[in-house]
C-alpha cells in the first residue's frame, strides 16, 4: 500500500485503485473495477487477477467487496467500443466504476501509462497490478464481473464458446465465427473479425 499512502498524503483524501479487463477480446464489453481498500483490513492473497485461478478470484472478490471502504464495477458495451474506440471505451468503463462507488475518491491509481480523464485526480502506474494492492483488487473485480457476463452471453449466443475463452482469440472461437458468423456480442470492427469473415 506504499503507492496509496504517498498519494493519500499528497491529495488529502481517499485513493482508489482502477484497472480494466477485456480490452483485447474479439467479443463482449470492456469492464473496469475501482476499489478503495481499508488499510487496516486488507484481504490476504490479493494479486494481479491474471496470476490467480478463477476460483481464487471469486473468493477474493467476495472478500474485497466485504472489506473495502468502497468498490465499483463499470462496463462499456460493444456498441460503445465501436463508437468511441477501445481506449476511450475503457476510460468510460473506468468512469462508471468510480461513479458506482458509495464513497468517491480524491485520486485514483490507474494501471498502465495512459492518463484517462476520470472523476478524480489520476496517477498512472505501469505494471500497477503487481505494485499496488488497490489496483490488483480492482483487476479482480473487473475480471470476475466480465467473466460472469461472458458466461451469460454464452447462454444467449450458444456455439461460440464464450463461457470458456471469454471472447478472446481461440481455435474454437475462430471455427465458430467461420461457421456461424458474428453475433451481436462480437466487435465487428476489429481487424481479426473482419479478416475471418473475408475468408468465408
Amino acid at each position: 500500500m506504499a503507492l496509496e499512502t504517498v498519494l493519500i498524503q499528497s491529495c488529502g483524501g481517499l485513493v482508489c485503485g482502477v484497472d480494466e479487463a477485456g480490452r483485447g477480446p474479439w467479443a463482449g464489453p470492456v469492464a473496469a473495477g475501482a476499489v478503495i481498500l481499508h488499510h487496516d483490513d486488507l484481504p490476504e492473497g490479493i494479486d494481479d487477477s491474471k496470476a490467480l485461478t478463477a476460483d481464487h478470484r471469486e473468493i477474493l472478490e467476495i472478500e474485497i467487496k466485504a472489506r473495502a471502504l468502497a468498490w465499483g464495477v463499470g462496463f462499456a458495451s460493444v456498441e460503445e467500443i465501436a463508437e468511441l474506440n477501445i481506449l476511450h471505451a475503457t476510460g468510460l468503463a473506468m468512469c462508471r466504476a468510480i461513479e458506482a462507488m458509495a464513497v468517491q475518491p480524491a485520486a485514483a491509481l490507474v494501471d498502465g501509462n495512459y492518463r484517462f480523464k476520470l472523476p478524480c485526480d489520476v496517477q498512472t502506474v505501469v505494471g500497477g497490478d503487481g505494485l499496488s494492492l488497490s489496483i490488483a483488487a480492482a483487476s479482480i473485480l473487473a475480471k470476475t464481473a466480465r467473466d460472469r457476463l461472458m458466461i451469460e452471453l454464452d447462454a444467449e449466443y450458444p456455439g461460440y464458446g464464450f463461457a470458456g475463452h471469454k471472447g478472446y482469440n481461440a481455435p474454437v472461437h475462430q471455427e465458430a465465427l467461420r461457421t456461424l458468423g458474428p453475433c451481436p456480442a462480437h466487435r465487428r470492427g476489429w481487424a481479426p473479425i473482419r479478416a475471418l469473415l473475408e475468408e468465408t
